[in-house]
């Protein structure tokens, strides 16, 4: 679920300023107005400041927004305007979330050219504390190393012999079985992780 929006202080709206360039980068996501409602989106391009989604419905100027994209997780900002296929956001982040956030962009920009193969687009860490939770949907938890994690997955060592496409929990984090390996599988979040979390002081 996405956090509740808490309810915004008056202010100006923002004007938008183009000082970041914007690349044709389509991800599917999902968004949270202030009334709370969810809905499905996709980006049309993105800067480090900024996105344009395609959504079914729009934002108000100067209504805060929540989106969760795939592999860049959770943004925040404000909708500066609406367009004929959506509306237009600031993305509000500190400066470590937006080095890493654009680190990612040109990652996700540049992937077809460099053939990357899906699971090596992000970076990743290896946890402090490897000690974690696979909770099943039948209930049952099973103790599991984290080997080392993204922003959207993680590998883990595991004895459990669970089919692909399995839903599962990782500490208390939704995901699904997308690989298996000698030792554990490999685990693909429902919703990206964000990225000013990713580092080896995370758990899960």
């Amino acid at each position: 679920m996405l956090s509740a929006l808490q309810t915004p202080r008056a202010a100006a709206v923002p004007v938008e300023r183009r000082r970041h360039h914007r690349m044709k980068v389509v991800l599917l996501g999902r968004y949270m107005l202030p009334n709370r409602m969810e809905y499905p989106c996709q980006s049309i391009d993105i800067s480090p400041g900024g996105v344009h989604l395609a959504a079914p419905v729009k934002a108000a100027p100067g209504e805060r927004v929540i989106a969760y994209l795939e592999h860049l997780g959770r943004i925040e900002g404000s909708c500066v305007r609406t367009t004929m296929e959506g509306f237009a956001m600031t993305i509000t982040a500190t400066s470590r979330k937006r080095e890493k956030f654009t680190a990612q962009l040109t990652w996700l920009a540049n992937r077809d050219e460099l053939g990357l193969p899906e699971d090596r687009r992000h970076e990743r860490v290896v946890p402090r504390n490897p000690r974690s939770l696979l909770c099943l949907s039948d209930g049952s938890e099973h103790p599991v190393r984290i080997i080392d994690i993204s922003l959207s997955g993680a590998a883990v060592s595991s004895d459990l012999d669970l089919p692909m496409n399995t839903p599962v929990r990782l500490g208390s984090t939704p995901a699904r079985i997308v690989r298996r390996f000698d030792g554990g599988y490999a685990v693909e979040f429902r919703f990206p992780l964000s990225a000013d979390l990713l580092d080896e002081n995370l758990e899960l």
